[in-house]
């Protein structure tokens, strides 16, 4: 059975490859670049606004060119016009369309200074107020991160991928402390979400395309106040939270 289901997805992979290099690549790169223009004219209304339209639009449609398929759990759990600080899993680029297409929330990132580099998406990620952070630099690192505080208020919530890189084996690696001492100095609640089967879809590096589905689950929020000062309780319990649905 495992030989024959082996060969199917093989016959598959080959299949798509035409689709994916003929249709999906091409429609990509239009899209890339009609919503790096459409940036250009909301970012002039409202950074806050070019981040919604864009980031859940331009998810959207590039998961329904794959195609790919989510499931979503527990939205109920998030608070309308709460802020939280959003953890996630990171197995796959997908994770990025998962999260601004299903979340559903104003949400900032944070992004290693590199990406900033990027044609076009490195500006749009500065004009709509995406925190980069200097890993090289812990200095300019606690800068950036003390320079956002002011934004994340009436529902805007930063989101962090707490082991910090993509995943290569589909298991979680060790979690960074940068969102965990964000939430305790904000009083900010986590707000722990899984990201399954985007590892399938698009691997960590390659471009081994494939259609799929994913899913995303929100679990309920965990109140930083009782964790006092200890942090690596309230990161053990958040990685538990995330882990369960792995």
């Amino acid at each position: 059975m495992g030989k024959n289901r082996s060969a199917s997805r093989k016959i598959l992979h080959l299949l798509y490859q035409p689709y994916k290099f003929l249709v999906y690549v091409p429609l990509f790169l239009l899209n890339y670049f009609f919503f790096a223009g459409l940036f250009l004219v909301l970012v002039l209304i409202s950074p806050r606004l070019t981040r919604i339209v864009i980031g859940f639009s331009w998810s959207r449609i590039n998961s329904y060119l794959t195609p790919m398929c989510v499931s979503v759990t527990g939205r109920d759990r998030i608070e309308k016009g709460r802020s939280y600080v959003v953890v996630s899993n990171h197995q796959s680029h997908y994770d990025i369309f998962v999260l601004h297409g299903w979340l559903l929330i104003d949400i900032i990132w944070v992004m290693k200074q590199e990406l900033r580099k990027v044609p076009l998406f490195g500006m749009v990620c500065a004009g709509t107020e995406q925190i980069f952070i200097d890993r090289s630099n812990r200095e300019a690192a606690l800068r950036s991160l003390d320079n956002a505080r002011k934004r994340l208020t009436g529902g805007t919530s930063v989101i962090f991928f707490a082991e910090g890189t993509r995943s290569t084996t589909g298991k979680m690696g060790e979690f960074k402390k940068g969102a965990f001492r964000m939430a305790m100095d904000l009083g900010l609640p986590i707000l722990p979400v899984t990201i399954t089967g985007t590892e399938h879809i698009l691997p960590a590096g390659t471009f081994d395309l494939f259609p799929g589905r994913a899913g995303l689950a929100i679990h309920p929020p965990i109140e930083v106040t009782p964790y006092g000062e200890d942090i690596d309780r309230l990161m053990a319990d958040t990685r538990s939270a995330i882990a369960g649905d792995l």
